[in-house]
Parts: structure tokens; sequence; C-alpha cells
């Protein structure tokens, strides 16, 4: 039986992307290939809702989190990171190591930013050249709204960079009409894919940033991917062909689909995770409605069951991958993904196999 993965990514990848997986290599440097990636560039720019060009880059989300802040920014820069969760604390680590001066808001998990406190940040720092922010937060399933942080940097000096790595396609996304100035997203999330790619969309205003930055690159300059597309449609360095090719394939299937009732399609099916969870004991970790993201549920586990020992027990006994909380709610938490063609079939499933295992792992 083939493991179901209950995570936020990587997910369970459809039979019908495992087949075109398996297909013999084409070359990426030939007339077959440019084809394909013009194409795949058209589609992308649907799906991130922008009409500039949106770069294909071999690697995973991290490494498009870093190719943002070299690409954008010079040593000593100053910039705001709002911190809602782990991977929000992550943007702050890549500004440091590159000699950024990083300001942060932080916020308690399972919260989402406060707006006016943003806007007092840049009033009082009037130098910061960047916003980066988390659109869904994989650390504790906080969606956070772009559209407020768009109106507030739109007509300023500073640049809003957004992660939407687990964001992106089950959620509404619209990057020119709110104002985001970068985004980046990967294969391994909504795109039903294997990891391995990452995707970036600058607006015009981030290209104007990105022919000031001194900070050094090589493999991650964007001038050489933009330079490469724009002559000759390819890639400036090798890329994992397998996975573009079949990545076109995603795309036509969503867009076919069409991303929105792809986004209710996942709301419904999160809002029927949550009352089963809840029939179980299990407590909602977010309690506000309107900040829940629709990638995976996170749920605190009962008192008395040990959250470590339980996702083992799902895992060996039925071949059910859950993910477990982060950083300080490791082993109190769960985190219930529902990326790929994840259906309610296959909730009930795991709700039955909870029910099953709660009774023999308490602590």
């Amino acid at each position: 039986m083939s493991k179901v993965l209950f995570t936020p990514g990587p997910t369970n990848v459809p039979d019908f992307i495992r087949e075109v997986l398996g297909r013999d290599l084409i070359h990426h440097r030939m007339a077959d290939y440019h084809e394909l990636l013009k194409e795949i560039n058209e589609d992308l720019k649907v799906v991130f809702g922008t009409s500039n060009d949106v770069l294909v880059l071999t690697s995973s989300g991290t490494g498009s989190m870093e190719s943002t802040v070299v690409n954008l920014f010079s040593q000593g820069d100053s910039v705001l990171v709002i911190n809602t969760g782990w991977f929000g604390k992550r943007f702050i680590e890549i500004c440091q190591v590159y000699g950024l001066t990083v300001h942060e808001l932080c916020y308690e998990w399972g919260n989402s930013y406060n707006i006016d406190e943003v806007e007092n940040i840049l009033d009082k720092f009037p130098e910061i050249k960047g916003v980066f922010v988390t659109y869904h937060e994989t650390s504790t399933g906080v969606l956070n709204n772009l559209k407020p942080l768009g109106n507030l940097t739109r007509n300023r000096g500073c640049l809003l960079i957004t992660d939407c790595i687990s964001g992106m396609i089950v959620h509404e996304f619209h990057m020119d009409e709110w104002g985001v100035d970068c985004a980046v997203a990967s294969s391994q999330k909504g795109f039903l894919l294997p990891p391995g790619l990452s995707f970036v969309a600058l607006s015009d205003k981030a290209k104007d940033a990105m022919e000031q930055s001194s900070l050094p690159k090589y493999y991650w300059d964007y001038k050489k991917y933009f330079n490469s597309f724009n002559e000759k449609c390819e890639q400036p360095f090798t890329p994992a062909i397998s996975i573009v090719v079949a990545l076109k394939e995603s795309l036509s299937y969503l867009l076919d689909k069409g991303v929105t009732t792809v986004v209710d399609e996942k709301r419904m099916l999160r809002r029927y995770a949550e009352e089963k969870l809840q029939e179980l004991g299990f407590k909602l970790f977010i309690e506000d409605e309107s900040i829940r993201g629709n990638a995976l549920i996170p749920v605190i586990i009962p008192d008395g069951v040990d959250g470590k020992r339980l996702t083992s027990s799902i895992d060996e006994r039925h071949n059910f991958t859950v993910a477990g909380g982060m950083g300080s709610y490791a082993g109190k938490m769960l985190r219930v993904g529902i990326l790929s063609d994840i259906t309610t079939k296959e909730i009930d499933l795991l709700v039955s196999y909870l029910k099953e295992s709660l009774k023999d792992y308490k602590k």
C-alpha cells in the first residue's frame, strides 16, 4: 500500500503526474524544451496573477527565499520581517546571513500581524527597503492577509516580498492587483509535484531594485535567468527537466479545473476535517476562522496523549503520515495536511485510525 501523506508538503503525486515523470528526458537546450518553458511561463503568470514573466529555479523553497534577499538588497539595507511562525523566522536568519539590518514584528503562534504596527515601523524607519511576510505559515496554519500590506507598501520606497510556498494554488492570490513585489512558490505543495522546483515572480518595482543590488550571487542571479529566458527561452543552468515537463501537465490540469475551484474544494475539505478532528477531542489551534489556511489543519493533541508516539503509530500501522508540531509545539500538535488529491474518504480513514490509536498512546 502506498503511503498517504497528510503533510503540508511534500504531498502525494497523482498518478497522471507520476506517469509524466517517468517519461524519457528531453534536452534543455533544444527547441521542444524552449517551447515547453514558454508555455509554462504563460501558465504561471495566470497562477500568480501577474503580467510579468515567472522564473523557474531548480531549488527547494528555502533556496527561492534566499534568492530574493541576494537579488533585491545590498549589505546594510534595512528590512522588516513580519514573523508569525517558523518560516518567518527563517527569513530573518537569511537576511542576517547577508548582513541586512533586520527589524522584526514577532507575533504569538496562531495569530496574524497587526497592520497598524507595520505602518508604525515603516513610519519610524523610512529607510526600510523591504517587508518580508509568509502568506501561509506552515508551522501554524495561519493565512496572512497580503492586500493591506500591498496597499501600505505600494507607494513607499520599499518592496513587499511574500513566501507563498504553501500559500499558492490552495488560496486566492493576485500578485499585481494586491501590490506584491516579489512572490516565491514551490513545486511540492499545491502544484501536485515532487520537491525540486521553485518559482519567483517580480514586479517592475522589484526589477528596478534588482539593478541596484550588490550582494554576491551566481546560481541565484535573476539577471542570468531573465537574460537566458528572453534570449533563448531556457534557463542558465541545468534544470530538473523531468519535473519541468510534469509542471506543464500539472498547470494544465489546475487551470482547466480552475484555481478558484481548487480553493473552494480545499476550504470545504479543511472545514470537514476540522469538524471530524474536534469530535475526537482535538482542539483547533487557530481560533479566528478568517485567518485559517487551507493547506493544513493544526490541532492541539488531547491531554495525556503522547503526540510523537501517536504520529509514529499512524505511520507504522497504516502508512498514513501526519505532520507533528514544530518548535515548542513538537509532540503537542498535529498538522494535518490536505494538499494533493486528499478527499473526505481519506479524512474519514485517518480519523478512524486516530480514534483507534488515541487510547493506546497515553503518556
